[in-house]
């Protein structure tokens, strides 16, 4: 029920999310010598004006196809590394979290990467003159396949492996720390607005912490669309985009990003307790707010873990 509960909870949040996402995509990689955007706002009203509001769901496929593999993975690892760790507390969940982020990469890096392709295609042009070279997430990996084979398939898994362990680390653990300092028992009237509270927070917490390496795996992605390769390496793309740039270039997009992070962690964190709370018969709440693994330890195991928990699903 936990698993479903966590899907059920992630879906909700790419629903949520998804057009800020976009948004953060298109503004992370548009050229800085023709740019489209001049902000986070100004994005959002030209999809809409040139795409329609369907625009700005470009690409959603990709993560809601790939949202049960991660859910489980992200999961299974928390759980089963907590309960090796032995001690549930904030430096634990730190080391679980950045296990299951740096695992997850196998399904999380090819899953970007169609939905970066998707959210490029038809940048700046009018939706009846768009050309579609992509017919969806599942087309686009196949044609990425068929031409550059696996590596094509994996393109910027360094960067995304190096952006999610951490990245996770840090959002299991500020989750925790902050559900721990505010607290909350079942019958307590503000545990829900708490946990989006925390939820929300921990996801801006995990952006903040990352955000650099997540401009330059978009841009690494985002390359050869058009049929021109820029970058030949990470290094390269750093060097080439600081020489055009400067350092601001790690904060583009940044706004949308953190739009985006504090309501779809609170809609997933909401969603994922109240379907548990429904599916139990509101018999059993989550006490303290504490994030659990998908299958709980023995009481001998794991020290001080409330007895009915929940873990975030994704950020």
């Amino acid at each position: 029920m936990d698993f479903l509960a966590g899907c059920i909870g992630g879906a909700a949040g790419v629903l949520v999310g998804h057009p800020f996402d976009t948004v953060k995509v298109r503004l992370q990689v548009q050229s800085v010598d023709r740019p489209l955007y001049r902000g986070t706002f100004h994005c959002f009203q030209s999809i809409i004006r040139q795409e329609s509001v369907f625009g700005l769901y470009k690409g959603i496929g990709s993560p809601m196809m790939g949202l049960t593999f991660i859910n489980a993975i992200v999961f299974g690892v928390q759980g089963n590394t907590m309960r090796m760790l032995g001690r549930d507390t904030p430096t634990n969940q730190f080391l679980a979290g950045a296990a299951a982020g740096a695992i997850q990469c196998v399904i999380c890096c090819p899953m970007e990467l169609a939905k970066t392709r998707m959210q490029m295609q038809g940048t700046g042009m009018k939706k009846s003159s768009t050309k579609k070279l992509y017919k969806n997430s599942l087309d686009c990996l196949t044609r990425i396949y068929q031409r550059e084979g696996l590596r094509g398939v994996n393109r910027g898994m360094v960067t995304t492996l190096i952006r999610e362990t951490p990245g996770f680390g840090v959002y299991f653990w500020a989750y925790d720390v902050l559900t721990r300092s505010l607290g909350c028992e079942p019958e307590d009237p503000y545990m829900i607005p708490k946990l989006l509270f925390a939820g929300g927070m921990a996801g801006i917490a995990s952006w903040l912490s990352t955000y650099p390496v997540d401009v330059i795996k978009s841009r690494l992605q985002a390359d050869g669309v058009g049929g021109v390769n820029r970058y030949s390496s990470i290094a390269d793309c750093v060097r080439q985009s600081v020489q055009r740039e400067g350092y601001m270039v790690f904060t583009r997009g940044l706004t949308s990003t953190l739009l985006r992070a504090f309501p779809v962690n609170a809609a997933t964190f909401a969603t994922v307790t109240l379907v548990l709370m429904y599916a139990r018969g509101g018999d059993e709440c989550p006490k303290d707010c504490e994030p659990a693994p998908l299958t709980q330890a023995p009481p001998t195991q794991v020290q001080q873990a409330p007895p009915t928990q929940i873990q975030p699903s994704s950020l």
